[in-house]
């Protein structure tokens, strides 16, 4: 199949199951869409049993891994979700909080790696570089899952805050974080990753803040050229030309694409908006990305739920996703409970900013894309086994109750 017939096989398949879900489950809407490819997967699997020889599982099979999930998302998909993502963030609101998004994102990705890596090589005997490979992978809180879910919750503003800003940013800390430690696990791999220990603090450097950097280069350059120009329609083309350019071009230069399209997003979102746009303008441009965010979370919770057919279904494997799904948590209490307690002496948190923070860091697609990238090997099938339970788990369990849980520990004002 060509680039245009598998995107509108996949817009098809996303606009009916989307009509399924809201006509029959009523679910949050991408998390619905995941449900029923899920379960379409699922009996195609089951049909595939009972009549193997129609061989329908291995025509969908081809299907599915003809499509490069992880370069879809991670070099294509991922600089829109993302830069739609930190649209709607507000650098006012963020910077009441950006002393515990920071410190999540990097302490707490370090601490969630590590416990998930030890965790893991001693669940299966991995060797710990490998196994700490797997915990850099999983450790993120998938943007894309989080903020889909927020629109749905209806959480309090702080605590949305608290939530959006850290996934956006322990995201891109995540993905450089992974990068190095492939490098140093599978040092004949991929050049890209690099080469071993040596080059891992210039890995590092040079990913986050070089894409740090480049996004607010870009942003700040769209946005004086936006000040000059009063056109709706060619002020979204900058957008989205911000996006797409920014994104491929830090790809290139090898710097955090995931951290260029977040300070960019940042920085016209709040700015830009502000100074440089009319009424009009800010109305198409939010318009926009709302839809644009929508369609492409369909069409990615779509592919989630069908990636099921580039899983190994060994028994003992599915068994240690599952326990890999508690050592996900525990992980990520860690990584929300240290940074608070080590904030506490300053300032004021609720006693439900630690549940709900760690119930409400869902795993997703970039996890799933990150295994998938990961060098052919031994390991690869366990890691991408369970990296899918854990997903699943996240998405669908943790994404329909943490509305829940919010109101369980209270709405606001006091969830600060």
């Amino acid at each position: 199949m060509n680039f245009l017939q598998i995107t509108s096989l996949l817009i098809v398949l996303a606009g009916a199951f989307g009509a399924l879900n809201y006509l029959f489950l009523k679910l949050p809407s991408a998390i619905g869409i995941l449900v029923v490819s899920l379960l379409a997967s699922l009996v195609i699997l089951s049909v595939d049993l009972v009549a193997p020889s129609l061989g329908i599982a291995n025509v969908v099979r081809d299907t599915v891994t003809g499509i490069d999930f992880s370069e879809a998302l991670l070099e294509g998909m991922l600089g829109l979700l993302l830069f739609a993502g930190a649209l709607h963030v507000k650098l006012s609101d963020l910077k009441k909080e950006w002393r515990l998004v920071c410190l999540m994102a990097t302490i707490g990705i370090a601490l969630s790696t590590a416990v998930v890596g030890f965790g893991f090589s001693w669940l299966t005997g991995m060797p710990l570089i490998v196994a700490l490979v797997f915990g850099a992978l999983i450790s993120p809180t998938d943007p894309v899952a989080v903020l889909g879910v927020l629109r749905e919750a209806d959480l309090p503003k702080s605590l949305e805050t608290k939530i959006a800003g850290e996934s956006l940013f322990n995201d891109g800390v995540g993905y450089v974080v992974f990068l190095v430690l492939v490098g140093i696990a599978f040092p004949h791999g991929d050049d890209h990753h690099g080469s071993g220990a040596a080059d891992a603090a210039k890995l590092f450097f040079q990913e986050a803040v070089g894409g740090a950097i480049l996004g607010i280069v870009l942003g700040w350059l769209t946005f004086r050229l936006m000040r000059r120009i009063d056109d709706y329609s060619l002020e979204v083309l900058l957008t989205l030309g911000l996006a797409f350019g920014g994104y491929e071009l830090a790809v290139y230069l090898h710097f955090s694409a995931p951290i260029m399209a977040v300070c960019a997003g940042l920085l016209i979102g709040d700015i830009g908006t502000k100074e440089g746009m009319s009424q009009q303008t800010r109305e198409y441009v939010d318009a926009f990305w709302k839809l644009i965010d929508e369609i492409l979370n369909a069409v990615l919770f779509l592919l989630i739920g069908f990636e099921v057919f580039a899983i190994a279904f060994d028994t003992s494997f599915l068994v240690t996703g599952i326990m890999a799904i508690a050592l996900a948590l525990v992980a990520r209490l860690a990584a929300v409970a240290i940074p608070v307690l080590m904030l506490k002496p300053f300032r004021q948190f609720s006693s439900g900013v630690i549940p709900i923070m760690t119930w409400g860091g869902l795993k997703g697609g970039i996890s799933v894309a990150l295994a998938l990238s990961l060098p052919e090997g031994e390991w690869k099938p366990l890691i991408l086994t369970a990296t899918y339970v854990v997903v699943i788990f996240s998405i669908i369990v943790q994404g329909l109750t943490v509305a829940r849980l919010a109101n369980r520990f209270g709405r606001a004002p006091d969830l600060v």
